[in-house]
């Protein structure tokens, strides 16, 4: 079994960790050693577990382990890696049991949290480090590019390309053939039948952009 910790100690962390343990229900896999976060006090107890430290903490690390990247804020979640430079560590795909993945070509790269009741169909790319939370739905010809993140219950029709760091909202749906360009957000609830440019918040029924932001 192979020790591993979570960075983010927050309500997603938390639920990753229960995902470790469905995993652990089916195929022994994990010994969980605790949460890394620079906003909690090393030592404190979170749900049973110690929070291991802050990023130093990870970069002091002198054995073999595996690291969750539990943060849902694409940027966030990019800054933090790029601040990770241990080369003890490594970051699996943390898939919980009950995800359907329905055909063999499909790629998955390292880091992604694919969560309980996603639907993943064919000829699916997904790169490094994305979050699909629960209840997510893929479908065919898509490519999903690193460090975005997709709150429950998102459905992205297919043949749609999400470029880097993109963050969609809950219950959000996006329509086949469209893609949606780096560092944008999609609003809880839209419907994007267009097209989305890069650095913008959309949101609606049809989504349009309503402000840009800095890349």
């Amino acid at each position: 079994m192979k020790n591993i910790a979570i960075i983010g100690a927050g309500g997603f962390g938390r639920e990753v960790k229960t995902m470790l343990d469905s995993i652990n229900k089916v195929t022994p896999t994990f010994v969980f050693l605790g949460f890394y976060d620079d906003g909690f006090k090393k030592g404190e107890i979170v749900n049973g577990h110690p929070v291991l430290g802050g990023i130093e903490d990870i970069n002091g690390i002198n054995e073999n382990c595996s690291i969750v990247i539990a943060i849902g804020d694409p940027k966030i979640k990019f800054g933090i890696f790029n601040k990770i430079k241990n080369t003890k560590l490594d970051f699996p795909n943390i898939i919980h049991p009950n995800v359907l993945i329905s055909d063999d070509f499909v790629e998955i790269g390292l880091g992604n949290i694919i969560c309980a009741g996603c639907i993943i169909s064919c000829n699916i790319f997904i790169k490094d480090f994305v979050i699909l939370n629960w209840m997510c739905t893929v479908g065919h010809d898509t490519t999903i590019s690193s460090f975005s993140s997709f709150m429950p219950s998102v459905n992205i029709s297919g043949e749609v390309l999400i470029e880097e760091r993109v963050y969609v909202g809950t219950g959000a749906k996006i329509i086949n053939q469209l893609q949606i360009g780096q560092n944008t957000i999609v609003g809880a609830g839209a419907v994007v039948s267009k097209s989305l440019p890069e650095n913008c918040t959309a949101v609606g029924i049809p989504a349009k952009p309503i402000k840009f932001q800095k890349a």
